[in-house]
């Protein structure tokens, strides 16, 4: 199995890419530098893709690659749950909510909001590939400054790159069968995740991280 991931050197990728703006100059820090937040609250992805899995199934992948960065990351099923619970049944609601509220009740010091724009599987003759790809914006719950933003994106090749064709064609086939029977979305999802912690393009680490106080973190 074949994996693309946008970390990697620019001469092994094939479509996966990571940036704020893709360019190649490093990303501007010097918001999320001053605010330093310690607690990120993560709403449910908006879904603009075309599974109606895509947003629990990759907003289940994002706790641990943003709490290893060292935040505190409110349980996000507890929020999705108490969002419902005030009136805001969709991502799209959520969205919505004041962030003078949401830093009153939960006491977040930032929100992190994601647009899912791909979560899906394409199947092809010899293989199938799985695509990724969320917006992401971290806001301060303060005043609204957008502290970062970024791509992250990941994508799967299930050939396994034999050459014998006819066993090609009946691993796609195979391959096919449990892609339906399961959300292989959902694991590409956390290798697109890690990319939040990519050097010059994802977060800063945060204060609970051992790295915090060297020069550069800040």
């Amino acid at each position: 199995m074949k994996v693309s991931l946008s970390f990697f050197p620019v001469a092994l990728l094939t479509c996966a890419c990571f940036c704020s703006s893709c360019k190649t100059t490093p990303y501007n820090y010097d918001n999320l530098r001053a605010y330093k937040p310690h607690s990120i609250l993560i709403l449910p992805p908006i879904n603009e893709s075309t599974d109606i899995r895509g947003t629990y199934g990759y907003l289940s992948t994002i706790t641990m690659p943003i709490a290893e960065l060292g935040y505190y990351v409110y349980p996000v099923a507890m929020m999705d749950h108490f969002f419902k619970e005030n009136g805001m049944p969709l991502p799209g609601d959520m969205h919505q909510a004041p962030l003078d509220k949401i830093h009153e009740i939960t006491g977040a010091d930032s929100v992190l909001y994601i647009n899912l724009k791909q979560y899906l599987t394409r199947y092809m003759v010899l293989n199938s590939v799985t695509t990724v790809t969320a917006e992401a914006r971290l806001v301060s719950t303060k005043d609204g400054t957008v502290l970062w933003h970024g791509t992250v994106m990941a994508q799967q090749d299930s050939s396994g790159g034999s050459g014998n064709i006819i066993a090609s064609i009946i691993g796609a086939a195979f391959s096919q069968i449990v892609s339906k029977a399961t959300d292989r979305a959902h694991d590409v999802s956390g290798l697109a995740n890690q990319q939040y912690g990519l050097k010059d393009r994802g977060l800063l680490v945060g204060p609970y991280h051992p790295a915090w106080l060297t020069p550069l973190s800040q």
